[in-house]
C-alpha cells in the first residue's frame, strides 16, 4: 500500500468538450501502462492538486478507479501556461515486476569543513539523477554528503555514489554532483598573484 491515494472515476467526455469537466472543478486525465489499456479518466480538482504537491512524480500513487486499485505514477502533468491550473495527467500503470525509469532530485546531506569555514564555497552539479529500479525499490531522492569535499578542487562525482538496494543510476560516471571552489577573495588574489608574476 502506497502512503498516497487518489480517487478516479471514469470519463465520458473526451476531446474538445473536457473544458466542460473543468468548469465543474475536475480535471481529465489518462491512466496507461505496459499491462494497462489506456483508461480516461477524471480526477477532483482539489485532491489532485494536493496529492501531486506531495506525491509529485517519485512516489507510487494508489488510484482508485471502479472497485480496483492501480499503482502508478504521474508522468505528465500539463499546466495553464497563465494561472498555473492543472487541465490535464496522465498516470503510468507500473508492473510490480518490470523496472521503471525515474528521475529523482539530488539531497546534499551532511558537512564540509573546508566549506563550513568559508576556505572555499560549493559549487552544485546536476540537481537530478536518472535511475531504474523495480516499483517497490523506488526512492524518491538520492542522498549524497558532502563530507568528501575536503580540500580546493574536491569533487564529487555520479560514479563516487552508492545507490540504494535494487537502485541503478543511468547518469554518466563523470558527472558533477558537487565541488569544492576557491571563494571570490581567493581567486583575486590568484589573479593578483598571476599579474604581479607576469609584470616580473
Amino acid at each position: 500500500m502506497s502512503e498516497f491515494v487518489l480517487n478516479a472515476q471514469e470519463r465520458a467526455i473526451t476531446g474538445k468538450k473536457v473544458s466542460s469537466l473543468r468548469n465543474q472543478g475536475l480535471v481529465p486525465g489518462t491512466i496507461y501502462g505496459p499491462k494497462t489499456q489506456p483508461i480516461t479518466v477524471q480526477f477532483a480538482y482539489r485532491e489532485l492538486e494536493l496529492l501531486l504537491r506531495a506525491a509529485g512524480s517519485t512516489n507510487i500513487i494508489d488510484i482508485h478507479f471502479n472497485g480496483q486499485t492501480i499503482r502508478a505514477l504521474a508522468r505528465d502533468v500539463q499546466r495553464d501556461i497563465l494561472k498555473s491550473t492543472i487541465k490535464h495527467v496522465d498516470f503510468f500503470a507500473v508492473d510490480e515486476n518490470s523496472k521503471i525509469r525515474a528521475e529523482v532530485p539530488v539531497m546534499l546531506v551532511g558537512e564540509s569543513q573546508i566549506i563550513a569555514t568559508r576556505k572555499a564555497i560549493l559549487m552544485a552539479g546536476t540537481s537530478t539523477i536518472r535511475i531504474e529500479t523495480l516499483p517497490r525499490d523506488l526512492v524518491n531522492k538520492i542522498e549524497v554528503s558532502l563530507a568528501p569535499l575536503t580540500a580546493i578542487g574536491s569533487t564529487i562525482y555520479i560514479k563516487d555514489i552508492t545507490p540504494p538496494p535494487g537502485v541503478t543510476i543511468l547518469n554518466e560516471g563523470d558527472e558533477i554532483v558537487a565541488k569544492a571552489i576557491q571563494t571570490g577573495a581567493q581567486r583575486a588574489a590568484a589573479a593578483k598573484e598571476a599579474e604581479a608574476a607576469a609584470a616580473n
